[in-house]
C-alpha cells in the first residue's frame, strides 16, 4: 500500500523516513520528493509498505504527530490527478480528420465576409 507523508520537514531524508514507518511493519520504499534543480525537500513523500494492515495501522499512528519536528499529515496515496484517462489527452471525441472537415467547411462559409 503507497502512503502520502505531507508537512515533512526541509531536512528530512528517504533514510528517516523510512525509520519512522519500519516501527510498524516492512517498508517496501520511502521516498522524500525533492526539486528537480535545487534537491531540497518538497515537503512531502511516499511511502510503500508490504502488507496494508501495518500501512493502515502507521497511518493511524502517524497522523498528525510529531514526528521529525513538524506535525505530519499521514494518509493512504491518491492516483495523480489525470491519470483516469489512461494516458491519452482528450481531444473532445472527434477525430483530427473531423476537425479539419469541420474548418474548412466554417472557413468557406465566411469566406465573403473575410473579404477573399
Amino acid at each position: 500500500m503507497k502512503v502520502f507523508v505531507g508537512n515533512l520537514p526541509i531536512e528530512a531524508d528517504d533514510g528517516q523516513l523510512r525509520q519512522i514507518f519500519e516501527e510498524f511493519g516492512s517498508v517496501a520504499s520511502a521516498e522524500v520528493v525533492r526539486e528537480r534543480h535545487s534537491g531540497e525537500s518538497r515537503g512531502f513523500g511516499f511511502v510503500v509498505m508490504h502488507d496494508e494492515t501495518e500501512a493502515q495501522t502507521a497511518i493511524r499512528e502517524l497522523d498528525g504527530s510529531d514526528r521529525l519536528g513538524s506535525g505530519l499529515s499521514v494518509n493512504e496515496a491518491r492516483p495523480p490527478r489525470g491519470a483516469a484517462r489512461g494516458g491519452r489527452s482528450f481531444r473532445g471525441g472527434k477525430s483530427q480528420h473531423s476537425r479539419k472537415r469541420q474548418r474548412r467547411r466554417r472557413d468557406k462559409k465566411h469566406k465573403g465576409s473575410w473579404g477573399y
